[in-house]
């Protein structure tokens, strides 16, 4: 299983009604990632009527405010934008500077969950694939091979040793661990084990 997140920070803007409704996103892995990039959002724009914010993780934490404006017109849409995204692991930021013109509580849901939706829209998405990090030495009179083969297994290589043999360090989707060991096994006649070095999210 994997999960859709956001390359980098990213960000778009509209006017309606003469308000200004500005959109950031970043990704975020914690609640204090997220804190502080709403807190480097709200220094940059400080003279904004509101910085309206939520972030949503991929473990389940999700949290919003609607900076003073009427309860439930900001916060929440933005929120729901991105839960219906199943895009996670996000923070999003709605900066509004007031135009002079009230939008009503419809006006303000519709405006800032299109905001959430615009800075959603204009970031790069990245999936993040479950994988393994796994370590196998090999002899030089297979590491030739082994090498050739490898890109069948959609690997990323992280490290390799040339010492007395070879040993490398790769990353594997965990739907391909089982395959990659039946190979190294009939590549070097058993002599080479996979060994499992633990497992972790990463986009491929």
């Amino acid at each position: 299983m994997g999960y859709l997140t956001v390359k980098k920070q990213a960000q778009d803007e509209f006017i309606e009604k003469k308000s200004r409704f500005i959109g950031y996103i970043a990704p975020v892995k914690t609640a204090e990632e997220a804190a502080a990039f709403i807190a480097g959002i709200k220094q940059k724009h400080w003279d904004a009527t509101h910085n309206v914010w939520a972030y949503l993780l991929k473990d389940g934490q999700k949290r919003y405010s609607d900076d003073g404006e009427p309860q439930g017109t900001a916060g929440i849409p933005v929120l729901d934008v991105m839960e219906k995204s199943g895009v996670v692991d996000i923070c999003v930021v709605a900066t509004r500077y007031f135009g002079g013109i009230l939008l009503g509580g419809g006006g303000l849901v519709r405006a800032y969950a299109h905001t959430a939706k615009i800075a959603l829209d204009a970031a790069e998405k990245l999936e993040m694939t479950a994988c393994k990090e796994l370590e196998l030495t090999v002899d030089y009179s297979v590491y030739g091979k082994l090498n050739y083969l490898l890109p069948d297994y959609q690997v990323k290589m992280l490290h390799v040793d040339f010492g007395a043999e070879v040993t490398l360090r790769l990353l594997i989707k965990n739907e391909k661990v089982f395959q990659l060991e039946e190979m190294v096994r009939e590549l070097t006649n058993g002599k080479s084990t996979v060994s499992i070095l633990g497992e972790r999210f990463e986009a491929f």
